[in-house]
């Protein structure tokens, strides 16, 4: 069993920021891949930053120099710093994440449950 627990969403206003974590949980033997993702209303899911375990790093262009990812790969938790917020940045975001329950397996893919972020103007 696995678990992703996101945390961190919540009210800002235009400007401000917000910084969400996550972490893996349950029968892990290694995660590469770690992301977030991001749906809004009447728009489909959408990647908003992901690192591997080597720590390549990839960024939406929409939240590039706004928003950074990092991960601590030890603890199994991927945060996001999201600074300089627009109101187009409102959406329900999702960690995201790849592992492996054992050294035999294949990966699979696993979401958090999303937390919501609001940006008013």
């Amino acid at each position: 069993q696995v678990q992703l627990v996101g945390s961190g969403g919540g009210f800002v206003q235009a400007g401000g920021s917000l910084k969400l974590s996550c972490a893996a949980s349950g029968s892990i033997f290694s995660i590469s891949g770690m992301g977030w993702y991001r749906q809004a209303p009447g728009k489909q899911r959408e990647l908003v930053a992901s690192i591997t375990n080597g720590g390549t790093i990839k960024y939406a262009d929409s939240v590039k120099d706004r928003f950074t990812i990092s991960r601590d790969n030890a603890k199994n938790t991927v945060n996001l710093q999201m600074n300089s917020l627009k109101p187009e940045d409102t959406a329900i975001y999702y960690c995201n994440a790849d592992l492996r329950y054992g050294p035999g397996s294949g990966r699979v893919n696993y979401w958090g449950q999303g937390t919501q972020v609001t940006v008013s103007s």
